[in-house]
């Protein structure tokens, strides 16, 4: 009988199952329902994957997750982005930081943390069998469990560690409600916005440094781009995932207010645009650059034709409602949001079991001993940036070690 079963071979399983065999723990088998494990992790970032984020205060870090922030300041005071640098530095990774904070290995490839990932469960003589799903899973009366496969076999296991990830697909709420735990519903985060607009048609591919979004109660700053079904771009998906409950309530139909400047205010816009006027008064308006750092003259070109200024219209012949005109494109444009983007481009979804009923301290259940959670099958998600990954190896790590300390 296995002292552990891990089902769900994506990063909290497995880091998981490492966590609990350098521990101590010393059988362990990985259940993959699919035909290979840590997908998510090969194309995560572009496939450079974005391992964590350079944050090392765990209340600041707490902070980017929109479902989970306060209960997480504990986990990540025993296991934070340092731990996990040093983990991975340790196994022979060495990370780097981009200018926004996120960490990437220095090959700038994906399989380099799947290889460290699948050396260290190797090396501790972890098992793993992909294309084995669970189908059901029994409490025995002497603590251990039954797990029944879609391979027709029948397991026995004395801790079980459900690291499923979100809970929209069937079996992943198998183990969990097979166990008799409720779970919340599941509800996509991290999307991007369709929006049908002629401001921006045929601009995909422009992005603006820093923008300013809002959707409802709820806004963020940072990159945006433009894409040939509407916007995207950190911005986007941070507003997507502390929004992501409300906007689903309104089925992704909605108005977006977007400020192309970032922080910069109308008063501030209005300031920069008589001042060029009165520097520049016989110079074009949007024939060669914009007056905002950061807006790109072919987005700069179609919000003033928006506004209503000619191609051959000097800043001195700018008039008072072209004036406000362009004021509201630029720095409070409204769209209308038609709808989120399709499901394969979510990689988040928010829901799952909920927090109260983990120990999150150990991540075991609170109902069944012997029963544990990591990763994205527990109500936690984080903004883009390497936060749910993060996440994910918290989660696992305190699941292996509380699984370690239950063995001894």
């Amino acid at each position: 009988m296995p002292d552990l079963v891990v089902i769900g071979g994506g990063a909290a399983g497995f880091f998981g199952a490492i966590s609990a065999a350098e521990a101590g723990v010393k059988e362990i088998v990985i259940l993959e329902k699919g035909p290979e494990v840590l997908t998510k992790v090969r194309i995560s970032g572009g496939g450079r994957c974005n391992v964590t984020h350079s944050c090392f205060d765990p209340r600041e870090l707490s902070t980017y997750y929109p479902r989970g922030n306060r209960s997480l300041m504990g986990p990540f005071h025993r296991w934070q982005a340092s731990d996990t640098i040093a983990w991975f530095e340790h196994h022979g990774v060495e990370l780097k930081t981009e200018a926004d904070g996120r960490m990437f290995p220095t090959t700038d490839d994906s399989q380099t943390i799947i290889d460290a990932l699948t050396q260290a469960a190797y090396t501790q003589d972890i098992r793993v069998r992909t294309h084995c799903g669970v189908t059901a899973i029994r409490a025995q009366d002497d603590g251990s469990f039954e797990i029944d496969t879609a391979t027709h076999e029948t397991i026995h296991a004395k801790n079980i560690l459900v690291a499923t990830g979100g809970t929209r697909i069937k079996h992943a709420r198998i183990p969990a409600e097979n166990l008799e735990h409720s779970l919340l519903p599941p509800t996509p985060s991290l999307f991007t916005f369709k929006i049908d607009d002629p401001r921006l048609t045929d601009l995909q591919g422009v992005s603006v440094p820093q923008a300013t979004v809002k959707a409802g109660k709820h806004s963020a700053t940072g990159p945006l781009l433009i894409t040939h079904w509407g916007l995207s771009g950190p911005a986007v998906l941070k507003v997507s995932a502390w929004g992501a409950r409300d906007l689903a309530e309104l089925d992704y139909q909605f108005t977006l207010q977007v400020n192309w400047l970032g922080d910069t205010t109308p008063e501030q816009a209005r300031e920069i645009l008589t001042k060029e006027r009165s520097q520049n008064g016989a110079r074009k308006i949007y024939n060669k650059y914009s007056p905002f750092p950061g807006m790109t003259r072919r987005l700069w070109q179609r919000l003033c034709e928006e506004a209503g200024v000619t191609s051959e219209q000097t800043w001195a012949n700018l008039t008072k409602d072209q004036t406000r005109k362009i004021l509201e494109n630029v720095s409070q444009a409204r769209f209308q949001v038609l709808g989120k983007s399709i499901n394969k481009d979510e990689f988040v979804t928010c829901g799952g079991v909920p927090l109260k009923d983990v120990n999150l301290k150990t991540m075991q259940s609170k109902h069944q001993p012997g029963l544990f959670f990591a990763g994205e099958i527990l109500d936690i998600d984080g903004i883009t940036g390497g936060f749910n990954f993060q996440a994910a190896w918290t989660t696992g790590h305190l699941a292996g070690k509380a699984i370690a300390d239950r063995q001894i």
